[in-house]
């Protein structure tokens, strides 16, 4: 089963490089996915065939090379957490690599608001980039603020500087910036920039914590859900988020590899995670 617009194909690793001290980014030849990729996507990568995988690995789309024609590329960045994430870690150039996407839904650009804060959390910020550029594209103004626990948590945070008009760092250990979660700093900073839109990616606990401060500042905020995906393309479930429908009246449970990542932070059922859900509905169309 492959979604409305995403392909699968044999891309080619262009470069593989090391992010700092625990991360590692890999720049893919996938013409046709930089073409229609838009911020908050993901791509699915099957490692390399040397071992057998039964699961691909999702990544957020942190850049795409647009300009390059027939070698246009994407970028995704990560951290090992296991055989498969070492594997991609082991790629070198030129090395054929399976891949899927654009998957998902993506961040929508406001066609009104013109004051766009970014908040990120770790490894989860990765998409951040592409969505800076894009916004900033739009003629639109856009803050940074991006937290992590320690300062090799942080990704490219030069980066970071340069895409945000203001630009916070918050460290767990004090190591770089604020010392404390990003949401110590959300409030001041939504006033100080008068931030008309929230964009937030991260770890499910700070994105919870970043929706209840713009719900209080009545702010429109869209997440990015992190989740564990087994397929990745919308068949086992295993992703599904609780969502309040429309109406506030019923919940729908969503996959988050298609009908997300991104969602409205307002109508995400925060404290229904890991309940039993006994009036659900279906999702439209389902």
């Amino acid at each position: 089963m492959i979604q409305r617009g995403m392909i699968q194909y044999t891309g080619e690793v262009l470069s593989h490089r090391k992010h700092g001290e625990e991360y590692h980014s890999l720049t893919i030849v996938a013409p046709e996915i930089a073409e229609s990729a838009r911020p908050g996507q993901f791509v699915n990568l099957r490692p390399p065939p040397d071992r057998y995988y039964t699961l691909r690995r999702p990544f957020s789309i942190c850049r795409v090379n647009r300009g390059s024609g027939w070698a246009a590329t994407v970028e995704v960045i990560f951290d090992i957490r296991g055989p498969g994430t070492a594997a991609l870690a082991a790629m070198r150039a030129h090395d054929p690599i399976d891949i899927i996407g654009p998957v998902g839904q993506g961040f929508a650009i406001p066609k009104t608001r013109q004051t766009c804060l970014m908040v990120g959390g770790g490894v989860g910020a990765t998409p951040l980039f592409f969505l800076g550029e894009e916004l900033r594209a739009a003629g639109k103004r856009v803050d940074v603020l991006c937290g992590a626990s320690r300062a090799s948590r942080l990704v490219n945070t030069l980066e970071l500087k340069r895409l945000g008009a203001q630009t916070e760092f918050t460290t767990d250990d004090g190591s770089v910036g604020y010392k404390g979660p990003v949401t110590d700093l959300l409030a001041s900073m939504i006033e100080r920039c008068g931030s008309e839109v929230i964009y937030a990616c991260g770890p499910r606990p700070m994105l919870k914590a970043v929706t209840q401060i713009a719900v209080e500042h009545r702010v429109p905020v869209q997440v990015a859900m992190e989740e564990h995906m087994a397929c990745g393309i919308g068949i086992c479930m295993s992703c599904v988020a609780p969502i309040f429908n429309t109406k506030g009246t019923g919940i729908m449970l969503l996959r988050t590899c298609l009908e997300g990542p991104v969602f409205n932070g307002a109508r995400v059922a925060w404290d229904r995670y890991g309940t039993d859900l006994d009036e659900w509905e279906a999702p439209p169309g389902n």
